[in-house]
């Protein structure tokens, strides 16, 4: 039945079949609300926009984005797209990617029809309903959308805005213009689809030691000066990174510029390879695992360039202590800036790291004080200096070089101007 029913007539027609009512995206909804103004949101995963839309738009670099809209505040409100998305796409531009391509369709018809030239009549029955879901797809798209302009007040809009593709963690800004007061609403919203790494719970580092500013730089002057193999007794790169800050707000400070590491497995491996061979980007690539007291990362995120061989390595480590009721994190950071042969490890290859580990300490601080989030931020001692003369070495023989300090980050859950504080100001220091 299915061979001489069901696969011809897909030999002959475009099946185009979405199901705008399956939301199960709206279970994750995030709410906030300011002064009348009710917003939710939630990121459609891959999977989700296949179904709601028919297509996969993930394979276009096109992420939706469900906003709502309840305006009770006494003033029009207007979104500002542009603090979403500078790249976001329209509704027509969206569908438009998303087409079926008649190019596409002719040549696969086209062989099929040297094989059976009894179809070839059918040619056109291929190409109209093509056509006909291009259309429908078209309108889909644009019934769906956020409409823009103006909200008045006591009215409600909802809608997808067509975004650029984030996976992992998606920040989200979201800016409201009424005459001249401005209203920002900032979401952390997680993406469904990453294979992500099992994680501690944040209430593990809150439910331990209460620390002082001055007794967490004591507690710093005693840990190990570097990370290291699972048995401890190897040293690898330095643990050059202190932050106070949750989980939560760690990953919106550096979301929209850093991405979640996937964890390693067959899939992720195959993904990395071929980045490899090829030389092209991959995001979310898995990072080695390094070990602080016998634990692995318990945080990985990465920031890179349109080449895996060339990216910034961010692991994090629950302390098991806390600032004023905020987690406390111990941190490595350094720089791949290409590749070379090595015997310490299975595939006989490694990431060459640059040896100013220093520099890709400061640019995560530059990197958080651009973004607004960094409080107050300090240099400590703690992972011992090594010049050009004398350099240490990593797991897998790397060179490095260090002038021994620490940046103690604190962060912020809302944009604050920093604070870079000297010697005698942290003795004072409130967090």
């Amino acid at each position: 039945m299915s061979w001489l029913g069901l696969r011809p007539l897909r030999w002959v027609t475009t099946n185009y079949h979405p199901d705008p009512e399956n939301r199960p995206f709206l279970n994750r909804l995030q709410r906030r609300e300011r002064d009348g103004l009710h917003v939710a949101v939630a990121v459609l995963s891959d999977r989700e926009s296949v179904k709601f839309f028919g297509t996969h738009l993930a394979r276009r670099g096109v992420q939706p984005v469900w906003i709502e809209v309840d305006n009770q505040s006494a003033d029009v409100q207007r979104l500002d797209l542009f603090s979403l998305d500078p790249n976001y796409y329209t509704p027509l531009e969206a569908a438009v990617v998303s087409h079926f391509s008649f190019g596409k369709r002719l040549v696969s018809f086209g062989l099929l029809g040297w094989l059976f030239l009894i179809l070839l009549p059918l040619l056109p029955s291929k190409l109209i309903s093509a056509r006909n879901a291009n259309r429908r797809m078209t309108r889909l798209f644009k019934d769906h959308s956020f409409r823009l302009g103006p909200i008045q007040s006591g009215t409600s809009r909802s809608g997808v805005v067509f975004t650029s593709l984030d996976e992992g963690l998606k920040n989200i800004v979201l800016r409201f213009v009424s005459g001249g007061k401005v209203s920002v609403f900032d979401f952390s919203l997680e993406v469904p689809g990453l294979l992500m790494r099992p994680t501690r719970d944040d209430d593990e580092a809150r439910g331990e030691r209460v620390v002082t500013v001055s007794e967490l730089i004591d507690w710093s002057s005693q840990q190990a000066r570097c990370t290291s193999n699972c048995r401890g007794s190897v040293e690898g790169d330095p643990l050059n990174l202190l932050i106070v800050g949750s989980r939560e707000v760690v990953r919106q400070c550096f979301g929209g510029k850093w991405d979640d590491a996937e964890a390693i497995s067959f899939a992720t491996c195959l993904k990395t390879a071929k980045a490899f061979l090829l030389d092209s980007a991959y995001r979310y690539s898995p990072v080695s695992s390094l070990f602080v007291e016998g634990k692995i990362q318990d945080l990985a995120l990465q920031r890179a360039r349109a080449s895996i061989n060339e990216r910034i390595h961010l692991r994090l480590w629950l302390a098991n202590l806390n600032l004023d009721g905020t987690p406390v994190w111990i941190g490595q950071v350094s720089r791949d800036i290409g590749i070379r042969f090595t015997t310490k490890t299975w595939n006989l290859t490694t990431h060459r790291i640059d040896p100013d580990v220093d520099e890709a300490r400061d640019y995560v601080v530059d990197s958080l004080a651009d973004g607004g989030r960094l409080a107050k931020m300090y240099y400590l001692p703690g992972c011992q200096a090594a010049d050009a003369e004398n350099p240490r070495r990593n797991l897998t023989g790397d060179t490095y070089v260090t002038d021994g300090k620490r940046a103690l980050l604190i962060l912020s859950p809302t944009p604050v101007a920093v604070q870079f504080l000297t010697t005698e100001e942290m003795g004072t220091a409130n967090a």
